[in-house]
């Protein structure tokens, strides 16, 4: 089979960075791909919560060859372009946001926002540099976000990690106020926390976050790179909450595909950064910023929010109708087409067998089985892969 072939090749290549599966992706058409060895399969990863506009569109597709066949993708950030200009435009207006800055990725992006809650802090007081983040959560891999993030295995092997962070439970906003103090700048959270469990914070939370922030003239800073940009049926998650932050850190589905990044801040947020205070080579290039663009035009189309509200509910009906038939279903969670299911035995045998049978899904921590799809997923393909799982789900003989 090639794709053993393409697999051997790439164990003697790769750095031994990923437990990937033995699966190598070769084409897409909506929400099914392709093997090399010409295998499909429903996509309810979508690249992790990436390949928003599913693939092959055509939208994204014609959008991406005119900017290719000027033969100008990338002009570096000593010029502008009109690409970046109106997708920073276009995130503003969706996001209710005054201004943008434009990196490749969500690490990037919550880099940015910690240089960017750091120096707004220093400005009012040079100890004022402390952040506080939420146990269990996900930020990125980079020093900065690594040492965001509330999960000590991220961090295991690499001290020492950067000072000026603490943690507290999720959704515990006693534990959150008992950490703040006149040191503290930020506070970061994910409004759904995606690598810990899929795990949605309560509304009372964030408001209690913001009034928190409010009176100790603190930074609230949403970490919205797996869960932003349409994921919970709004342009922005806070949205689907109502509860405004003063800085967004997104990335993934910004260019279905295309890398690309972004903070996007408000008030006096927006005006922290000066020329020279941070850069990203890349960020904002013609390429990326055209493909943002088709996604943000996306996601002003209310019928486009609208599928994915109603995806959603076929996805959870079915989702709720597995745990009604099997008893180790012991939780179903989530915001729209960011779901999970919790489960009393480890997920990721019945991962792999879900691959075999013709099914993309994801784990979440250990117990945790994530969905994530394309946002374009019709209730006919939700249908067809939660088929596939409960198929899978019925074969268990290990219990």
């Amino acid at each position: 089979m090639k794709s053993m072939r393409v697999i051997e090749q790439g164990n003697k290549v790769f750095m031994n960075n990923y437990a990937q599966f033995p699966l190598v992706l070769h084409s897409g058409k909506g929400s099914t791909v392709f093997d090399v060895d010409g295998k499909s399969y429903v996509d309810m990863v979508a690249g992790i919560a990436v390949n928003i506009l599913g693939y092959d569109n055509q939208e994204l597709n014609t959008a991406l060859m005119k900017t290719i066949e000027r033969g100008l993708f990338h002009c570096s950030n000593l010029y502008w372009n009109e690409q970046a200009v109106e997708a920073a435009g276009r995130i503003a207006s969706l996001g209710e946001m005054d201004r943008v800055f434009f990196c490749n990725s969500g690490t990037e992006a919550i880099e940015a926002a910690i240089k960017l809650v750091r120096k707004a802090g220093s400005a009012k007081d040079p100890k004022k540099t402390d952040i506080i983040t939420m146990e269990h959560s996900f930020h990125g891999r980079t020093y900065g976000s690594m040492t965001a993030t509330g999960q000590t295995k991220y961090q295991k092997g690499f001290a020492p990690i950067l000072p000026g962070f603490s943690y507290a439970p999720f959704n515990d906003i006693e534990k959150v106020t008992s950490l703040v103090t006149e040191r503290t700048c930020a506070i970061i959270v994910e409004p759904v926390q995606g690598e810990g469990g899929i795990v949605p914070a309560d509304k009372a939370f964030l408001k209690g976050l913001r009034t928190l922030c409010d009176t100790h003239d603190m930074l609230l800073v949403y970490d919205e790179v797996q869960c932003g940009l349409g994921r919970t049926g709004y342009p922005f998650a806070w949205q689907a909450y109502q509860v405004k932050p003063d800085v967004i850190a997104m990335a993934k589905a910004l260019g279905s595909g295309i890398p690309m990044g972004a903070i996007a801040a408000h008030g006096t947020a927006a005006l922290v950064f000066e020329p020279g205070d941070h850069a990203a080579t890349f960020g904002g290039n013609l390429l990326s910023a055209t493909a943002a663009n088709v996604v943000l035009s996306k996601l002003a189309d209310k019928r486009f929010l609208q599928h994915v509200h109603t995806g959603a509910a076929q996805l959870h009906k079915r989702l709720m109708q597995l745990k009604e038939r099997f008893s180790f279903i012991t939780d179903v969670r989530g915001v729209a087409l960011m779901m999970g299911i919790e489960l009393s035995i480890p997920v990721k045998p019945i991962i792999s067998e879900c691959m075999e049978h013709g099914l993309l899904v994801a784990p979440s921590g250990t117990n945790v089985i994530r969905f994530v799809p394309p946002l374009v997923i019709t209730c006919e393909e939700i249908d067809r892969a939660i088929d596939i799982l409960s198929d899978v789900l019925s074969s268990i003989t290990y219990l």
